[in-house]
């Protein structure tokens, strides 16, 4: 499995463990609510589909009532299709969420893990975060020490492009730091609340449906969207 197809199927399971949806609903939530999947097609979205209703992760339903399956052959129209993912398809999402290898800080993969941080456990958000720092970090040592060796060959176009990067990259660092800090103080918030007993408590898994103050202080947006009904259809 490539990286790319491997980010798709994760994404997708993720979604879908929110609910069901038909092909069309999951490609413009894949592409409104993850940004990484906005330059990718149908013909890329389907071949995943299928591999994960093989795998067992998904079934596929009939998105239609009785009546209009039946009256579907006569007007020359197909019946829609529904994904639902499965309780296999629950346990493997969760255990992707679950791990923190280095694939967790790449750019792509990280943007689709943050995506579901609502769903991730607190020490797992912590591990990515750091991991995604530290990358950061080192990506941005070797730009400073390319920069200082070949500053004086670069044309002031050139210069400037380099020095557009390193901002970029130390941008998201300042914002990870605050994410980082963020989730420790709602860490100590909700021990100092709890205190004793419980104190180990809030390092559990964050529900579904988080609040502002379970993802340290990062409300959980999503975007209801309506399937198009001209598409996902079987044969």
């Amino acid at each position: 499995m490539s990286r790319r197809s491997g980010i798709l199927e994760f994404a997708v399971l993720g979604l879908l463990r929110e609910s069901p949806m038909h092909g069309y609903e999951l490609r413009k939530r894949l592409n409104t609510s993850l940004g990484v999947f906005r330059a990718f097609s149908y013909g890329t979205l389907y071949p995943c589909l299928k591999t994960l209703v093989t795998n067992g992760w998904l079934i596929e339903e009939s998105g239609t009532t009785p009546e209009d399956a039946l009256a579907a052959p006569l007007a020359g129209r197909r019946a829609k299709i529904v994904y639902r993912l499965t309780a296999e398809g629950k346990e493997h999402f969760e255990e992707l969420l679950s791990q923190t290898g280095p694939d967790a800080y790449e750019d792509e993969h990280f943007a689709a893990r943050f995506a579901f941080f609502g769903q991730t456990s607190r020490d797992v958000r912590m591990r990515v975060l750091e991991g995604r720092r530290s990358r950061l970090e080192e990506r941005l040592e070797k730009m400073r020490a390319s920069l200082a060796r070949t500053r004086e060959r670069l044309d002031d176009y050139t210069l400037e492009l380099q020095r557009h990067g390193m901002e970029s990259v130390e941008r998201e660092v300042r914002w990870l730091n605050e994410l980082i800090e963020s989730e420790r103080a709602g860490r100590d918030v909700k021990g100092s609340a709890t205190e004793g007993t419980f104190r180990g408590a809030s390092d559990g898994p964050a529900p579904q449906h988080s609040t502002s103050g379970e993802t340290g202080g990062l409300p959980r947006h999503r975007e209801d969207s309506r399937p198009d009904p001209s598409d996902d259809t079987t044969t």
